[in-house]
């Protein structure tokens, strides 16, 4: 695939998937507490290495048979999708996201427990550590890997990396405001429909 088209799904992906996931609301926390442009940079740096690590073992796949490859990133993406879509079957539409900014305010209060005087060091250090801890793991960095295993990898790292971005600039400037008016649900189903197109569009491009 092209390097625009790995750039579009990279970009659409983190976009609608990071919106109101934990890294979300632990920039937003922090960004109440810190400077922001730090906190920024931090958030941005570890999910940019974070982007890297995961378009790298994706790429690692492809010294697998393609044809395997490409099978089992369609099953990935439609199982993704499919998940999603039960998920947000099964939500009134009332839910809030009190549950991630729970948790993440809970990892900041750990961490920053017993600290009394901040340098900028030790902000961009704790953006970094908080956000690539929350990040491993998650969702959207499997379904990163998967992304970079089917597409261009170069276009996937820059359009995932400029989605994380764009996310973070939302998050430490008005994450909680922001957070307070989005559906779950919608949020949830849109990122349904984005992995079943994936899907749809590895199928096609592997049956090309």
């Amino acid at each position: 695939m092209t390097f625009i088209e790995g750039f579009t799904a990279g970009l659409l992906l983190i976009t609608l998937s990071e919106i109101g996931d934990k890294t979300f609301f632990i920039g937003a926390i922090l960004a109440m507490r810190h400077p922001r442009r730090w906190v920024f940079v931090g958030v941005t740096a570890a999910l940019a290495v974070m982007t890297l690590l995961s378009v790298w073992i994706g790429q690692i796949a492809t010294l697998f048979p393609q044809h395997y490859v490409q099978w089992v990133a369609i099953a990935l993406f439609f199982g993704f999708g499919l998940k999603l879509l039960y998920d947000a079957s099964q939500m009134s539409g009332q839910e809030s996201l009190d549950d991630e900014c729970e948790e993440a305010l809970a990892a900041v209060k750990e961490r920053e427990q017993g600290i009394t005087s901040w340098s900028i060091r030790a902000v961009l250090l704790e953006a970094f550590t908080l956000t690539f801890v929350a990040e491993w793991g998650d969702r959207t960095q499997l379904a990163t890997i998967t992304l970079a295993s089917a597409n261009n990898p170069y276009g996937v790292l820059v359009g995932a990396i400029l989605g994380h971005a764009i996310c973070a600039a939302i998050a430490v400037t008005c994450g909680k405001l922001i957070a307070g008016r989005i559906s779950e649900r919608l949020l949830t189903a849109l990122g349904g429909i984005l992995f079943i197109g994936f899907g749809m569009l590895a199928a096609f491009n592997g049956g090309a």
